[in-house]
């Protein structure tokens, strides 16, 4: 019903910024709620940080706040995730989430992926 495809992802120094982008497609609704979690190797899938349509709320993790910041294009049906001062342990692959609503941590659509690698 929804697809979508991340891209941005790649390697990066320590200190170094990434921009995460997502494109939504087909059966996309007016109100809803994008954002991203990630896995590290050999840890829990981990919120990150979301966005509601309106673009008035968003919610991120203790680890992203100060550093990340999501942002969204409903016209392109588009969320970002401008990273920045990347450190080794956000090395993790980056999925892209979508729910229909307003709520930040229960998605009802998953990405593919993209890979983040930050090297110290």
């Amino acid at each position: 019903q929804v697809q979508l495809v991340e891209s941005g992802g790649g390697l990066v120094q320590a200190g170094g910024s990434l921009r995460l982008s997502c494109v939504a497609s087909g059966r996309t609704f007016s109100v809803s709620t994008m954002g991203w979690f990630r896995q590290a190797p050999g840890k829990a899938r981990e919120f990150v940080a979301a966005i509601r349509s309106s673009a008035l709320g968003a919610a991120y993790a203790d680890s992203a706040k100060g550093r990340f910041t999501i942002s969204r294009d409903n016209a392109l049906n588009t969320v970002y995730l401008q990273m920045n001062s990347l450190q080794p342990e956000d090395t993790a692959v980056y999925y892209c989430t979508y729910k229909f609503g307003s709520e930040y941590y229960e998605p009802d659509y998953w990405g593919q992926g993209t890979q983040v690698t930050v090297s110290s």
